[in-house]
């Protein structure tokens, strides 16, 4: 895509049919195709639309979808952008169409939902387990053969069971494996202990195949900054000396993948690998953040302000602003149940409807009869949530009343996704543009 090119959100529409179980549909709606969704005039300010609901900035998406991919390019690197974010095949489609080298996924069962959609080259940034998972995997693979998948393995016990489930399905291609590294979470500990696992996939006899190194440097986050600075460093530079180890083994023609890079410390990624993919001319570093094309109001609002203290985020040969540069994608909806107390208004929003184990979310507008209200709430705070209410502290002199509508930023997509079965994109004007379906299972 050229960089002059208007952004669009590209999506490949699913249709299923909507009905009013459905969060957001409005009641006595029935097996509405969602292909005409965008046909209903619907706005969620407006008193049709069944409240709590999820919407997406469709504008913003495609802003930050094209924003990151130029980034990454300038920088050498390719982008399979993490799909446990929102679990739409749609928008993973977007992603792909507007150049993004893959689709990451967590499990087996993410992996065949993106595989039924059409994508196709898929990483899987996690162990399989033992021989369960192992056997899942080779009878996905089984009905999947032309599909490019890789996986994670982070022991020599994870390769046996693969190379047994393999062995036992001789009509396999043989398995992409990425030797995992790690601090925190899952991936070797040690030099030796990524040296083993490659021993153990060479000797599988190409059953399965060693296809590079990969990581996960989020997990390696502590409190203290400093502390986060050392550990990450550690262990991008274990990956960088293991992928020089792998291509010592392999020779110079093998394709390999460097895969690491979440939605925080990216730029460290960049800055610690790319030299060394850039200089061995058969790799390919591939970051798998997600959760930077939804942005928020929050977590990563602030996690861009870090980048930004760094320096971290490149355009054009300049030092850009990432946290001026992206742009929030999600808003929950919900209207105002309750004025209790004149510094209190409760509504019909809970932990069941929004994320909360990264700050809770933040007003933004309020609407009266599906026009915005001249005065701003967003001094007001919420302060607490219910399975299904929202504890929404006021200012002195906010003009909020009973049946009001709060639009509410979000803090963490990846918790406040996973809540919805349909993601409505709207338009600049705030109407429903798409329904897009969800697949977290």
């Amino acid at each position: 895509m050229s960089e002059n090119t208007p952004a669009q959100l590209l999506v490949v529409h699913e249709n299923f049919m909507l009905d009013d179980r459905f969060r957001g549909v409005p009641p006595g709606t029935s097996g509405l195709d969602s292909s005409l969704a965008g046909q209903q005039g619907w706005h969620p300010a407006d008193g049709r639309m069944s409240l709590p609901l999820l919407t997406l900035d469709e504008a913003a998406f495609a802003s930050n979808r094209d924003l990151f991919l130029r980034y990454a390019r300038e920088q050498g690197a390719a982008v399979a952008p993490h799909a446990k974010t929102p679990m739409a095949p749609d928008l993973a489609h977007s992603l792909v169409k507007a150049g993004a080298w893959g689709t990451t996924v967590a499990d087996i069962r993410q992996a065949t939902v993106m595989l039924k959609a059409g994508l196709s080259r898929l990483i899987i940034a996690n162990e399989v387990g033992g021989a369960g998972g192992a056997g899942r995997l080779a009878k996905l693979t089984g009905a999947w053969p032309d599909a490019e998948l890789y996986v994670f393995a982070d022991s020599v016990a994870a390769v046996r069971a693969l190379a047994d489930a393999w062995r036992a399905a001789a009509d396999l291609p043989p398995l992409r494996v990425l030797v995992e590294l790690g601090a925190a979470r899952a991936g070797a500990r040690t030099t030796a202990e990524a040296e083993a696992i490659a021993d153990a996939v060479a000797a599988t006899g190409g059953r399965l195949r060693i296809a590079g190194v990969g990581t996960y440097e989020g997990a390696a986050a502590q409190p203290d900054p400093l502390r986060t600075d050392e550990a990450v460093s550690a262990l991008l530079a274990s990956v960088g000396d293991m992928f020089l180890r792998l291509r010592a083994r392999l020779g110079g023609e093998a394709p390999l993948v460097v895969t690491a890079g979440g939605s925080v410390f990216f730029d460290r990624v960049v800055a610690a690998l790319s030299p060394l993919v850039e200089q061995d001319g058969k790799a390919t570093l591939v970051l798998r953040s997600g959760a930077i094309f939804f942005h928020d109001h929050g977590v990563y609002d602030r996690s861009l302000g870090a980048v930004d203290s760094r320096s971290g985020f490149e355009l054009g040969g300049a030092t850009a602003s990432a946290r001026n540069s992206f742009r929030p994608v999600l808003r929950v909806w919900a209207e105002v149940l309750s004025r209790p107390e004149p510094d209190l208004a409760i509504c019909g929003m809970g932990v069941r409807d929004v994320s909360f184990d990264q700050g809770f979310p933040k007003p933004l507008r309020a609407y009266r009869s599906g026009e915005p209200l001249p005065a701003s709430p967003e001094k007001s705070q919420v302060i607490k949530l219910n399975d299904q209410h929202a504890f929404l502290a006021l200012q002195p002199g906010d003009d909020i009343a009973v049946g009001d509508v709060i639009e509410f930023g979000i803090s963490h997509p990846c918790t406040c996704l996973d809540r919805y079965r349909v993601l409505f994109g709207v338009d600049a004007t705030g109407r429903v543009a798409h329904a897009i379906p969800t697949y977290f299972g």
